[in-house]
């Protein structure tokens, strides 16, 4: 099975200033979104798996462009979505963001025993979404709760599904909420 890529799309941002405090180091955050040909239309199918485990090549190549576009910066934090065009359903992008998808990814950044947040929508032609992002080990880690906002200047159309996975080089710049702080990580279980 292989997927109709239409566009790739790749995001950066560096940040080193919020409410006044400069942070030499900064924090870096990428995004890259792979917009497709929804590979469920037309109508309804009951039956998603072979799209499912076709979703691991998705990942593969996804993961290599995060890893070029972070540089030399680690990546600590990640998060994904999924905006599927107005003749499909909401369900087509969690199909194709499982582990299957996301496993690929966290071999090419290495670690990722934390769950991953995510969200998905319908949308039509222009959407933004707010990528949820937290912690690539240890969701306990407060710190790296943040969100990226991506825009969709030309998609996903009807018949597509955009999919998106943005990562952090580290903790918000002015983090003081407490709880476990990312040196602390044991990364056993996702948790701590």
């Amino acid at each position: 099975m292989k997927f109709q890529i239409r566009k790739w799309l790749s995001v950066a941002e560096d940040r080193f200033e919020e409410a006044g405090q400069y942070h030499e180091a900064g924090m870096r955050k990428v995004g890259v979104v792979a917009i497709l040909a929804n590979p469920f239309l037309p109508g309804y199918k009951a039956d998603l798996q072979p799209w499912i485990d076709a979703s691991a090549l998705l990942g593969d190549l996804v993961g290599q462009r995060l890893v070029r576009l972070m540089g030399d910066k680690p990546i600590q934090g990640y998060g994904k979505a999924g905006v599927v065009g107005v003749d499909g359903e909401q369900e087509h992008a969690n199909a194709l963001l499982t582990t299957t998808f996301a496993n690929p990814i966290r071999s090419h950044i290495g670690g990722g025993k934390a769950w991953i947040p995510s969200v998905t929508k319908v949308a039509a032609v222009g959407a933004t979404v707010d990528v949820p992002l937290a912690h690539k080990d240890a969701l306990y880690v407060r710190s790296h709760y943040d969100t990226m906002g991506i825009h969709l200047p030309d998609g996903p159309m009807p018949d597509e599904v955009a999919l998106i996975f943005v990562a952090s080089s580290g903790a918000r710049l002015n983090a003081r909420v407490g709880g476990l702080r990312h040196d602390e990580v044991v990364g056993e279980n996702g948790l701590i």
